[in-house]
């Protein structure tokens, strides 16, 4: 297996099973990550440079299609809204992502969920697209490059689009499957070209540890004045969070994911997330310009 890119080597790929792989690119910067995106046709450039990519049938979230290991350490959470699977439909499905994988080029980013460093999680992001691995970096926060080389994940996320998961093997609902193991720590996405499940994994994973170490996590915009006061925007996806938190009088704290503790608000990634569609730069300007 060819392996490039700055890593801990004493814990690659191969501590999640994932073997007899083509290739792992780890922690390649935005440059490389277009080059490899643009060469195998996964995505194009448009006529100001960003790149551009099909997400296929899913151009969001699938709640539906997000299931979480039923065990021990789940069995007290509030299941409202919430799909099980077992431990056994967890590791038949964990077992045929590691399958699927073979024979694969992947890339793979180091990264921290969480700007406080007291209560970050260190999150490793397995991804089958190179454009999936640059959607990753630019969302989370990217550790200094002297830290990579001993880099342990608490969190590991495998994201395999072209997977199609078994609801009769792996206790689903569909194709398109999205599965959290939290006493592993282990989040499996396959099925969806629709980056944004990896970003909000990690936003639920923190959301189910936080609470217990006095953090309330936000799914909210929020931004700061001059004088120190924050202010908090809550709604749901496609309300106006970014919008509103972007004011050009005000620094923005992040637009879409924050943790509240006794020290204050903190944003859980280091990029933005608007939505591009039906932008205005006449309603919109700063969301625009960028």
């Amino acid at each position: 297996m060819q392996e490039t890119g700055v890593r801990n080597g004493a814990y690659g790929a191969d501590k999640f099973g994932l073997t007899n792989l083509k290739a792992v690119n780890w922690n390649l910067g935005a440059p490389q990550l277009y080059e490899h995106a643009l060469r195998t046709g996964e995505a194009e450039l448009s006529a100001d440079g960003a790149l551009c990519a099909d997400t296929g049938d899913f151009t969001g979230r699938s709640p539906k299609d997000k299931f979480t290991v039923k065990d021990a350490s789940t069995e007290n959470m509030w299941w409202a809204g919430n799909q099980a699977i077992t431990p056994e439909q967890f590791e038949a499905l964990y077992t045929d992502f590691k399958k699927h994988a073979e024979g694969m080029t992947l890339f793979a980013q180091d990264l921290y969920g969480g700007a406080d460093p007291s209560f970050q999680i260190k999150t490793r992001v397995f991804t089958e697209l190179a454009w999936h691995s640059l959607f990753i970096r630019t969302l989370l926060i990217r550790p200094e490059a002297s830290a990579l080389a001993d880099f342990v994940p608490e969190l590991t996320i495998i994201d395999l689009p072209s997977f199609k998961a078994d609801p009769k093997r792996h206790g689903c609902r569909s194709e398109n499957v999205v599965a959290i193991d939290f006493a592993r720590k282990i989040v499996l996405i396959g099925g969806s070209y629709y980056a944004g499940e990896m970003k909000k994994s990690v936003f639920t994973t923190l959301n189910y540890y936080l609470p217990a170490k006095g953090v309330m996590p936000m799914h909210c915009s929020a931004n700061v004045g001059p004088d120190g006061d924050s202010a908090i925007f809550f709604g749901l996806s496609g309300t106006g969070k970014t919008t509103l938190s972007a004011d050009p009088k005000r620094t923005l704290i992040g637009d879409d994911e924050h943790g509240w503790g006794k020290d204050g608000i903190f944003n859980f990634e280091g990029g933005c997330y608007a939505k591009t569609i039906k932008l205005s730069e006449e309603a919109e300007p700063a969301i625009y310009a960028a």
